[in-house]
């Protein structure tokens, strides 16, 4: 299912959202589209709504366009409609196209698209420099060359990219733009994606980018390389036939994109064949053209075999974490450990007190592993601020405790009853941030607190006395957090865990 003009609007990293809706246990239901979109920072709501209400709906809402979840946004009496395609529908069309599913959705900071490192910045400033370098210091057709070749490079990039799932803008640009997008876009999918030439595992696409990256660098020596390079565009030739009989006879289907490199060869060709006269053979630039092409087919090959690992091992964990996902699963391995009753669900409670979902977290404060487990409860407690209550039971023992740990779970106890709820939650994130007692004791106040800490020492005693001695441990509801699941988890179980009235 492709809903690509979709993502880039809601600015989503794509890969994300596709492997986290590809592993909903639902896929590819609507209740996955809306889990995922939840998952990633959009909330929505879906409904089954007869067209005649809507009219009633606000400007913008996603709904089921020609079996393709697709973003819809009104505009005076048309429509816009976003999801493989930007297209434009009148009511009727739209309404006839369309199931009765919407879903009305908000975008929030957290939605916008995450990347590590874009590369292209880097990409486009060298290819700044060649073409700078080239006008310079070369003859005009040999800049020209130049920028051919790069052309073909970036092309190529794009179909490299795409091969393993990333959508092109440039691609779908040139391959789907007119009367007949749909067909032309078909056509180079076609062609590009069922291409059936495998040499050391790399397609004839992937020729493309070894020769046009290999005659960049060879073009910027010329014309000491004219020799070389003059070689390589009249060999070319035999590619430019094969693509056209491939295209003409064998899938019998024109592709834009191809067109376009078969035509950036051509003109290689002729320039070369034109005004690559004075040119001479060296045996040090043959050899050093060989190392060159060597290298750039053997880093290809390694990241075609890298992608292709990365595309397999996504697709395997995306139908495993189907069944890990599993709401039902999940409840059964959750209700497999037997409750615990605790009789102190007070002390160090935060969050709506008569809330259904009641999260324990047996830590310490001096455990290292006890951070991420707070961040997350914390984090919890901020996206169901209504429906989720948190206790931090900290094992504490005076008999085998010391000055320095008396006074910070002292003042921490200072800051949970006379200060409000958010000062007490910044003081244990500044604490597992810092592990410095004496910005906990400045947040208390300054001064050496003497609080009561019974409280403490008998919630201890429950911990200890139901085995719950490790930390960080998780509890639910008086179930304690299943060992098959990493904590983190339970972001994807606590929209159901509100609903069942059986936890």
């Amino acid at each position: 299912m492709i809903f690509d003009k979709l993502i880039n609007y809601l600015k989503l990293d794509k890969q994300e959202f596709i492997f986290q809706f590809n592993s909903h246990p639902n896929y590819p239901s609507a209740l996955a589209f809306s889990d995922t979109l939840n998952f990633m920072g959009i909330k929505n709501d879906a409904y089954e709504l007869d067209k005649e209400y809507w009219d009633e709906l606000p400007e913008e809402f996603i709904a089921i366009v020609e079996n393709s979840f697709s973003l819809v946004k009104k505009s005076g009496n048309s429509y816009a409609v976003y999801s493989e395609k930007a297209k434009t529908l009148d009511k009727e069309e739209l309404y006839k196209k369309s199931t009765d599913f919407v879903l009305l959705f908000e975008k929030t900071e957290k939605a916008e698209s995450k990347m590590a490192f874009n590369f292209k910045p880097i990409l486009y400033a060298i290819f700044a420099i060649v073409v700078i370098y080239s006008f310079v210091s070369q003859t005009i057709f040999e800049a020209i060359f130049n920028v051919l070749s790069l052309a073909g490079v970036y092309i190529s990039l794009e179909i490299f990219n795409q091969k393993f799932g990333n959508t092109s803008t440039v691609i779908g640009s040139i391959c789907g733009g007119g009367a007949t997008a749909s067909q032309n876009t078909n056509s180079c999918d076609k062609i590009i994606k069922q291409d059936k030439t495998s040499i050391l595992g790399l397609k004839f696409s992937d020729f493309s980018l070894i020769y046009f990256t290999g005659l960049t660098v060879l073009g910027l020596f010329l014309p000491a390389t004219a020799y070389l390079v003059k070689g390589f565009t009249l060999v070319s030739v035999l590619a430019i036939g094969y693509s056209l009989y491939i295209q003409a006879f064998v899938e019998k289907t024109f592709c834009r994109v191809c067109l376009l490199i078969i035509s950036i060869l051509v003109a290689q060709v002729l320039i070369s064949s034109l005004f690559f006269l004075n040119i001479s053979f060296g045996i040090g630039i043959f050899l050093l053209a060989v190392i060159l092409w060597v290298l750039i087919f053997s880093a290809v090959i390694y990241f075609n075999s890298l992608l292709e690992q990365k595309e397999a091992l996504q697709k395997s964990n995306a139908k495993n974490l189907r069944f890990k996902r599993n709401y039902e699963l999940f409840k059964s391995q959750l209700q497999e450990n037997e409750k615990i009753e605790f009789h102190d669900t007070q002390t160090f409670s935060v969050g709506n007190k008569e809330a259904k979902i009641r999260l324990s977290i047996v830590s310490n404060p001096y455990c290292g592993f006890c951070k991420d487990a707070h961040k997350l409860a914390e984090s919890l407690l901020e996206k169901y601020p209504n429906d989720i209550s948190v206790q931090m039971r900290f094992n504490y023992s005076p008999e085998r405790s010391n000055e320095k740990y008396d006074q910070l779970i002292s003042d921490l106890t200072h800051i949970y009853y006379n200060k409000p709820e958010k000062e007490f939650l910044h003081a244990v994130e500044e604490w597992f941030e810092t592990r410095d007692e004496s910005k906990i004791n400045t947040l208390s106040g300054g001064t050496a607190t003497s609080e009561n800490l019974i409280p403490l020492v008998e919630m201890s005693k429950e911990n200890s006395n139901a085995g719950l001695n490790f930390t960080p441990i998780l509890i639910i509801n008086g179930y304690q957090f299943p060992d098959k699941y990493d904590r983190e988890d339970i972001l994807f179980f606590v929209d159901e865990l509100i609903e069942d009235d059986e936890i």
